[in-house]
């Protein structure tokens, strides 16, 4: 039996972890910092457009030296999240974490830590004021899923002008 006629299907928590595992093995190419923050910059400017709308005080983040905001909506059993920054490289934080952790199940959410944070030795490369609001983001689509889980509804984000 070859692949294509049993493809393997990834559960949500596999799935999770091989967004992270992509994460690692990217940065693993990439020759020195100055090429991975690049890499980070241009995830902020290749992210799904954020409605000028939705940057409002309701879903700014708070914690962040950059401006922040996140806005997060269940559908189908899956926390979408969407979020941006005013700050290129913080933008490019916020699509690390999205692609990571958007379109999941809260519980794999609740259950997988970011450990690529670690994996990639971000924090070590942030300064003291990044690495603060890169783990204010990470605990803010926690907190976001431990709700869900709680069986508290995530209100719908305003529509998209």
């Amino acid at each position: 039996m070859n692949a294509d006629s049993n493809p393997i299907k990834l559960t949500p928590a596999a799935e999770l972890l091989v967004a992270q595992e992509e994460i690692v093995e990217i940065f693993g190419i990439l020759d020195d910092w100055t090429d991975r923050y690049q890499y980070i910059i241009d995830l902020g400017r290749q992210a799904s457009p954020f409605p000028e709308s939705w940057k409002n005080e309701k879903y700014r983040l708070k914690g962040c030296q950059s401006q922040v905001w996140i806005v997060t909506e269940m559908e189908e059993g899956r926390m979408k999240i969407h979020a941006t920054s005013d700050s290129a490289i913080v933008a490019g934080l916020v699509a690390l974490l999205v692609k990571v952790y958007s379109d999941r199940r809260p519980a794999d959410i609740v259950a997988t830590p970011p450990d690529f944070i670690k994996r990639i030795q971000l924090e070590d490369h942030l300064s003291p004021t990044r690495s603060n609001g890169l783990s204010a983001m990470v605990q803010q689509i926690r907190q976001t899923a431990v709700e869900a889980l709680a069986g508290r509804t995530l209100s719908p984000p305003p529509a998209r002008e």
